[in-house]
């Protein structure tokens, strides 16, 4: 399952730009993706920008066409509480509840997941980084009611995508790994379990992604009560994979920069191998890149990528 989308910009001759504010670009991308590897998982493109766009935060378009937030939200200086929130649908988040809408309805469809935000991450991008984290310690109180302002939109986002026929969400939280354990638990586990509570249902489930956690982070992680995690490079597996029940799905963590884009294939097939080897005798181990996909990934590479998994595959088969 790994965190794919923007490399079918290429395959359908549309450019990344495209993918983030066409929903039907993005499942055309997709669905390229889909008929080339036989996908199990459609997820809607990573963009850790959309749900602070429509807070009002400034945006920029990146080289390859992916938006980032340059700043915080006009007025991030006032009382949290004061703040009204967008509805889902306003902005370019109306693009990835219509993509998840239409690949929830093609014929014979894989598992479809929508790609959101979590709630420290926009709290973060809405008040300034920086700003946040120095908040959670000279002012826990005021972090924490953008954390729950964050969090109460983001209830309404998720549903939205189960409204709309999604089997579930992957949430990326990467600025809680800059978090102390106890930061993260207290400013975005606590959230996390609060968005589960409300939104997963045994047809709809919550992936937590956060590609900055470490081993350190684990017990925070596990008070988020999420089905499944999906980590970066800097986590040890085998250490993610003791510490939760077999019952918790662990997706990673192929590093996408490092190895996807920057390694020949003949390297990407041998470090996938080495990854599913590792991971090999672990029911709950779902083979996946560490973060997103960049655009820039070879073709060839993501060939290689699968061909491994497919290889492993065969070999768990034949074990069995």
């Amino acid at each position: 399952m790994p965190l794919l989308c923007y490399p079918g910009a290429a395959l359908v001759g549309v450019h990344v730009r495209d993918v983030v504010t066409s929903p039907e670009a993005q499942v055309a991308a997709l669905q390229a993706l889909h008929t080339r590897y036989s996908l199990p998982v459609l997820l809607t493109a990573m963009d850790l920008s959309v749900e602070a766009e429509a807070w009002g935060c400034p945006v920029e378009w990146g080289e390859h066409g992916i938006p980032s937030v340059t700043g915080p939200m006009p007025g991030a200086g006032s009382d949290p509480a004061s703040q009204s929130l967008p509805e889902p649908g306003t902005g370019r988040t109306a693009v990835y509840l219509e993509t998840a809408q239409r690949l929830a309805r093609l014929r014979e469809r894989p598992v479809v997941l929508g790609g959101m935000i979590g709630p420290f991450s926009l709290a973060a991008r809405v008040a300034g980084v920086s700003e946040m984290l120095g908040m959670t310690l000279e002012d826990p109180g005021r972090a924490l009611a953008w954390v729950n302002q964050a969090t109460t939109f983001l209830l309404a986002y998720a549903r939205a995508f189960r409204d709309v026929g999604a089997d579930g969400v992957v949430m990326a939280e990467p600025t809680a790994g800059l978090l102390s354990p106890a930061g993260l638990e207290a400013f975005s586990a606590r959230a996390v379990r609060r968005l589960v509570e409300a939104v997963e249902t045994p047809a709809f489930g919550l992936v937590l992604h956060n590609c900055a956690a470490r081993s350190l982070h684990l017990p925070a992680l596990r008070a988020s009560g999420v089905c499944a995690f999906h980590f970066g490079a800097p986590m040890d597996l085998d250490a993610a994979l003791a510490a939760v029940p077999e019952s918790t799905l662990v997706c990673g963590n192929l590093d996408p920069a490092g190895v996807l884009v920057r390694s020949s294939a003949r390297e990407v097939f041998a470090a996938t191998r080495r990854l599913c080897r590792a991971h090999a005798g672990k029911r709950n181990f779902v083979l996946s890149s560490g973060c997103d996909v960049p655009p820039e990934t070879p073709l060839e590479n993501l060939d290689a990528f699968f061909a491994a998994a497919q290889e492993a595959a065969r070999e768990v088969s034949a074990a069995s």
